[in-house]
Formats: C-alpha cells, structure tokens, sequence
C-alpha cells in the first residue's frame, strides 16, 4: 500500500512538473499568439526574424500572412500543422538543437506547394497545360519561386 501511494506521488510530481513548465513556457513564449493568424507571432523567435523581415518587405505582405502560405486552409489541418511546427520549432530552439539555416521540412513543403496553386490557379493552369510532363506530375512553383514570400 506505502508503494502504491510513492508511485502515486511521484507519478503526480513528474505531472505537475511537466504541466508547469509547459505552462511556463506557453507564457514566456507569447503562445497564445501563436493561436492568431498574425504573422508577426512568427517573429516572437529571434531565428525566425530574417524571414519575417523579408515577408515584411515582399510583395506578398499586402496579401497573405505566414498562415496563407504555411497552413493547410482547413481549422483541423491549419491547427493540427501549427500544433506540429509549435512543438518542434520550441523543442529544437528550447534545446538549442536548430541550424542556423532554416529549411523547409517536406511536410510544410507541399503545404507550401499547394498554397501557390490554390492563390495563382490561373497560371498554374497556364504553365502546366503545355508543359505537363508525366500524368500525375506537377511542376514546383517554390524549386524556382523560393525567395517570392521571403526575398532572401
């Protein structure tokens, strides 16, 4: 019974421990602005600054935030996405584990990809129509347009 109760103790000490620094941290990160489509959230992290001032001074600032790029458009996909860049970006950037240049993960890549498309279908369209390659296939409008959003 003594044992039983230790394990309890312990196991609600690991708990609140855990819960108290992810508040801690949901606090001193300004997390709740992460919650918001304002792109200058993405600026609460310092690693982040090159590219949000590139957006700043992109043609895109006048008509699309980070989330219009970096979020599938759907509440499920665009949160379940933040919930998953969030953790990882505080992770390697709590640990000190990120690399000075910031590169793209495949997942946000195509999130990315189809956000270009879905804004200029038009041309899309245009350019793939003569061009298409194999069935199935699509050219990448970020391969050639990758600087577009951050001009770096």
């Amino acid at each position: 019974m003594k044992l039983r109760a230790i394990k309890g103790i312990v196991l609600g000490a690991v708990i609140g421990l855990a819960v108290g620094i992810c508040a801690y941290t949901f606090v001193y990160a300004q997390g709740w602005s992460y919650l918001t489509d304002d792109s200058a959230a993405c600026n609460n992290c310092h690693v982040m600054r090159e590219q949000y001032d590139g957006w700043v001074k992109s043609s895109h600032r006048s008509v699309a935030r980070c989330n219009d790029c970096h979020t599938p458009s759907g509440f499920v996909g665009k949160y379940a996405t933040k919930a998953r860049n969030g953790f990882w970006h505080s992770f390697y950037f709590t640990t000190g584990r990120f690399e000075d240049n910031i590169r793209i993960t495949p997942a946000s890549r195509e999130i990315t990809e189809q956000s270009c498309r879905k804004c200029h279908q038009e041309t899309v369209t245009a350019i793939e129509g003569p061009h298409a390659v194999r069935e199935g296939e699509q050219t990448s409008c970020i391969r050639c347009h990758n600087s577009v959003g951050h001009m770096h």
